[in-house]
């Protein structure tokens, strides 16, 4: 059979016979695969029904496959405390706020260092990667922060780390490899200047490494808590993380001093199965804002991922 003859008999649909050692071969990785499936998602599985089954169940070790006692104990518990709710609210506002200023400073950093017309930008570009291994520590950026007055502000959570230089270097490949050097050639023949290239023709082709971006920055803030608990004072400006942290840590001591000066047992032992349950409830509702955003953002974050890897 000639070559034509044999892509035309392709073309036509016919389907290619496997032999008994490929269709092992599948079956093994499919096995395989199933299996470590069932390892990442049974301990994400077992916290979600763990926080809707009763405290009791959960602590002798009966909830194993499906909730035990449905209750909302532990959601009750956590939401009559008010600090949950404004824990919210700033987290929300640091979280929008930040990625935001992220974008503002990542892309047009990105798009310059990826302009071979840009002169310098292998320094520059060494002067970002140095700080990807060195940094000034805990107490001098503390004594930064301090000094320019931004304790117990929001934007001592914002600024200090206001470009990601991992994201600043994939975003720099995505220019590279998708914003040809043609391109703002024949818009510059029109009178387009790099700024108005950047806003009107760069920006608008990027929209899946923005994507990539928000979701990074955007997990990055939501679930930080320790420049909250280094910078911040004021208990109304906690994010959500914080105060979950905190209503833990609360719970936890107010049990030990109980168990050191009451005889109540059995009352202290529901406590500490509450408690228990507590903890599984603030996994979920602190996860519930990534996982909604998260598949509308799917698509594009296997592309981030590759224009990452494939070059640097």
């Amino acid at each position: 059979m000639s070559k034509n003859n044999r892509e035309k008999h392709f073309e036509k649909g016919t389907v290619i016979r496997r032999c008994r050692e490929d269709k092992i071969f599948d079956g093994v990785i499919f096995v395989i695969l199933t299996l470590i499936l069932l390892i990442v998602a049974y301990p994400l599985y077992w916290v979600i029904i763990s926080s809707f089954s009763d405290p009791t169940a959960v602590s002798a070790g009966e909830v194993i496959w499906r909730p035990i006692g449905f209750t909302l104990k532990g959601y009750a518990e956590v939401f009559n405390d008010d600090s949950v709710m404004r824990g919210f609210f700033n987290a929300i506002v640091i979280t929008v706020s930040g990625v935001l200023i992220n974008l503002a400073v990542t892309m047009p950093t990105a798009y310059a260092l990826s302009r071979s017309k840009f002169g310098g930008k292998k320094i520059v570009t060494a002067f970002y990667m140095v700080t990807m291994f060195f940094s000034g520590g805990l107490i001098p950026t503390y004594l930064v922060v301090r000094n320019l007055h931004l304790l117990d502000t929001y934007w001592a959570l914002i600024l200090p780390g206001c470009l990601g230089v991992y994201n600043m270097i994939v975003a720099r490949t995505f220019f590279q490899t998708n914003i040809s050097e043609e391109l703002y050639e024949a818009a510059e023949i029109d009178g387009c200047t790099q700024g108005q290239f950047f806003f009107k023709i760069a920006l608008p082709l990027s929209g899946a490494i923005t994507a990539i971006l928000v979701l990074y920055y955007g997990v990055g803030h939501w679930n930080s808590y320790f420049s909250a608990l280094i910078y911040i004072s004021d208990p109304d400006k906690y994010p959500l993380q914080l105060v979950l942290r905190n209503i833990l840590i609360t719970n936890e001591a107010a049990l030990s001093q109980a168990a050191t000066s009451a005889a109540a047992r059995e009352a202290l032992r529901e406590k500490q199965q509450l408690i228990d349950v507590m903890k599984y409830s603030l996994i979920i509702i602190s996860s519930v804002p990534v996982l909604i955003l998260y598949p509308f953002i799917q698509k594009h974050f296997v592309k981030g991922v590759m224009i990452g890897s494939v070059k640097g």
